[in-house]
C-alpha cells in the first residue's frame, strides 16, 4: 500500500466504493485522514462498513467541513451531468480529485524523481502498459504496475527512487488528477469514444493530452490525426522533450516500424543504420499493426527508462501478452483459437481482423451503435461468421450476401460449428477468432466472463 498522508488529520469526503474506493479509503486512512466514504450503491456501502471504513451519508453532509471530495473515476465529473455529490463540493469550494492524484503527491513528498511512467490513449493502453512492466522486470527492475489495468494505484508500494510505477491512465482518471508530471508520458492514439463523459472530441482529446503536457519527456503517436496535432503543438514548447512514435510509416526521427524491426532514429540519419530495439517477428503475442504500435511505444519508453536495446529485444518475445485480447488458446491440434473477448466494439474487433488474411469469426454479444457496418473492408477476410447474442439478427443484415454466416445463439454452439468447419478447410492453421465487437452483458457478467468461458469451451472441443 501506499498510505496517502497528504489529508492528515483532516476530514475527506469520499465518493464511489468499487475496487479503487476501497484502496483509496485504506490508503487515506493508513495516512492519518479523517474518511467519509459513501456510494449510491447500498450494498457497497454496508460491505466497506463491515470492513471497517467509516460511513458518512453524503447526501446529508455539509461539504464546507471536508478538505476534498476524492471520486472514483467512474462517475460523472462533467458529463453528461455532474455527479450530485461533485455539485456539493463545487458549491462548497472544495476540490476534487481522484486516487492518481493522490499518488503524484504523495510521490512528490516522497521521491520526486522516482520513476513514473504514464499510459494513456483509445486503444492499446493495457498492452502498452504491461509491455513495459514486463520488459522492466525481466531487465530486473524493482515494478509496481496499476491504475486503469489491474491493481488500484495505491494498493501499490510507495514510490522510491529506484521503483519504477508503470500506470495505464483513463480519461475519467486523468480529469481527477491536475499535478500529473510523469517521468515519461505516452499518448498512444486518440478516436472517438467516452464522448458521452466528455461532450465531445475536442474536450476528450484536451483531457489525454493533460497526461504529455507536463511529462518530462513524452512519446506521442503519429497514426492519427488528433494526436499529430497534439506532437506538433508540444514540440514546439520550449524546453519540450517529445518523441513521436508510429506503427504505420517510416518517421525522419524517432521510433517507427521497419520490416518488423521497432526502430530508434535520429534526425538525419540513414533507415539501415538506424538503431534497433526490437524484432516483433515470429511473437504471437504481438501480431498486428496494432501491437506493433504498442510494442514500438513500450520499446521506446523502456530504452529512455535505461534499458539496453539488446536487453529489451530479449525480453520481447516472452511477453505474455494480455488475458482476453488477441489471446491465443490451445484448443484441438492444428486450429487456431484466438480469444479477443475484450474486443467490445467494432473499432477494436478491426484491430483483430487485420491481424489475419483467414478467419472463421464468431461474434455478437450486447449491440452498440453503429453495429459492425465500418467493418466491410475486413468482410472478404472471413471465411465464415457464427453469431451470438442479442445482435445475431442486425449482424445477419449486415452480412447478408456479403459474409456466408448461421446463427448460433450460445458461444458453445458457435465454437463447435467454427471448429468443424475450419478442420474440413484447406488451410494449413485454421484461425478461429472469437471477437464479439459487443458489450458482454446479454449472456456473460463482464467481457473477462465471456473470455472465461470461451477458453473453457474450446477446452473442451473435441481434438483438445
Amino acid at each position: 500500500m501506499t498510505p496517502s498522508t497528504v489529508f492528515a488529520g483532516r476530514d475527506v469526503a469520499l465518493f464511489g466504493l468499487g475496487g479503487s474506493g476501497l484502496a483509496t479509503a485504506r490508503a487515506l486512512m493508513a495516512g492519518g485522514a479523517r474518511v467519509h466514504a459513501f456510494d449510491d450503491n447500498a450494498e457497497r456501502v454496508e460491505a466497506v462498513r463491515a470492513q471497517g471504513v467509516p460511513v458518512t451519508d453524503l447526501r446529508e453532509a455539509d461539504f464546507a467541513g471536508f478538505a476534498a471530495l476524492i471520486l472514483s473515476p467512474g462517475v460523472p465529473l462533467t458529463h453528461p451531468v455532474p455527479h450530485w455529490s461533485v455539485t456539493k463540493a463545487q458549491a462548497a469550494g472544495v476540490e476534487i480529485i481522484g486516487d492518481i492524484e493522490l499518488f503524484c503527491r504523495e510521490r512528490a513528498k516522497l521521491a520526486p524523481d522516482a520513476p513514473f511512467i504514464a499510459i494513456t490513449g483509445t486503444n492499446g493502453k493495457s498492452t502498452t502498459t504491461a509491455l513495459i512492466a514486463h520488459i522492466l522486470r525481466e531487465t530486473g527492475r524493482d515494478v509496481q504496475m496499476g491504475g486503469n489495468i489491474g491493481a488500484a494505484i495505491l494498493s501499490l508500494e510507495p514510490p522510491a527512487d529506484a521503483r519504477f510505477h508503470v500506470v495505464e491512465i483513463s480519461s475519467y482518471q486523468i480529469d481527477l488528477t491536475p499535478s500529473l508530471t510523469p517521468t515519461i508520458g505516452l499518448l498512444l492514439n486518440l478516436s472517438p469514444d467516452h464522448i458521452d463523459r466528455h461532450g465531445s472530441m475536442a474536450h476528450y482529446a484536451d483531457v489525454k493530452e493533460r497526461l504529455v503536457a507536463k511529462a518530462k519527456l513524452a512519446l506521442i503517436g503519429r497514426d492519427d490525426p488528433h494526436c499529430e496535432d497534439i506532437g506538433r503543438r508540444l514540440s514546439q514548447v520550449e524546453g519540450a522533450d517529445v518523441y513521436p512514435v508510429s506503427a504505420t510509416r517510416e518517421l525522419p526521427w524517432g521510433y517507427f516500424i521497419h520490416d518488423g524491426l521497432i526502430l530508434a532514429r535520429n534526425a538525419g540519419e540513414d533507415v539501415d543504420t538506424a538503431l534497433a530495439l526490437g524484432d516483433l517477428e515470429g511473437i504471437g503475442t504481438l501480431r498486428g499493426a496494432h501491437n506493433a504500435q504498442n510494442a514500438a511505444f513500450a520499446c521506446a519508453a523502456c530504452w529512455h527508462a535505461g534499458v539496453s536495446p539488446p536487453a529489451i529485444a530479449q525480453a520481447l518475445p516472452s511477453f505474455p501478452g494480455l488475458p482476453h485480447r488477441m489471446e491465443e488458446v490451445r484448443g484441438p491440434e492444428g486450429l487456431v483459437f484466438i480469444n479477443d473477448s475484450k474486443a467490445t466494439n467494432a473499432e477494436s474487433t478491426a484491430r483483430a481482423l487485420a491481424s489475419f488474411a483467414h478467419v472463421w469469426w464468431i461474434l455478437g454479444g450486447k449491440p452498440k451503435e453503429g453495429g459492425i457496418d465500418s467493418l466491410a473492408e475486413y468482410f472478404p477476410r472471413v471465411a465464415r461468421a457464427y453469431l451470438i447474442g442479442e445482435a445475431s439478427n442486425a449482424f445477419a443484415r449486415t452480412l447478408e450476401g456479403r459474409v456466408p454466416y448461421e446463427r448460433c445463439g450460445t458461444l458453445e454452439k458457435a465454437v463447435a460449428r467454427a471448429a468443424v468447419d475450419a478442420q474440413a478447410s484447406e488451410d494449413e492453421a485454421p484461425v478461429i477468432l472469437f471477437s464479439p465487437a459487443c458489450a458482454s452483458f446479454d449472456q456473460f457478467r463482464s467481457f473477462e466472463h465471456r473470455g472465461d468461458v470461451f477458453r473453457g469451451v474450446v477446452k473442451k472441443t473435441p481434438g483438445c
